[in-house]
């Protein structure tokens, strides 16, 4: 019997790729790297890349989340976010007015893929994030 992920299955350095596809076709990219790190019995997740937009240089970007037990996913501020399956599976986060919904894949452990759709008034696209396990990197 597959028991799934658990917290502790995250910890540590990731490779990370994106795409945003946008409902207008417009296309944004990600290179970067997602690190998690334990903070008491939690994990603090942190994320940096480059988007490159259409025009212009790469913009830096940087996300951060705190992922605890039962892979509950908090908002830097501490707003409850969403529950990632531990099987992978379906998750949403409601924003008024934006609706949030992403599919975790864990099949080919430990390189795993969350989907993004996210509708709204101003918005609509899908966002694929692929990480990969990957080693520590230099300062």
């Amino acid at each position: 019997m597959q028991t799934g992920q658990e917290l502790g299955d995250f910890a540590g350095h990731w490779g990370l790729e994106r795409e945003g596809r946008h409902a207008d076709g417009s296309v944004r990219q990600i290179t970067g790297a997602a690190q998690f790190d334990w903070q008491d019995d939690a994990l603090a997740y942190q994320e940096r890349g480059k988007m490159q937009l259409p025009f212009g240089p790469p913009v830096s970007t940087v996300r951060r989340y705190l992922w605890q037990q039962g892979l509950r996913v908090y908002f830097e501020d501490g707003r409850f976010f969403h529950s990632v399956p531990p099987l992978g599976g379906e998750a949403v986060h409601w924003c008024a007015p934006d609706d949030y919904r992403v599919t975790y894949d864990f099949a080919q452990w430990p390189k795993w893929r969350a989907v993004w759709q996210v509708r709204g008034p101003a918005k609509d696209y899908v966002m694929t994030t692929y990480y990969v396990r990957a080693r520590p990197l230099r300062e």
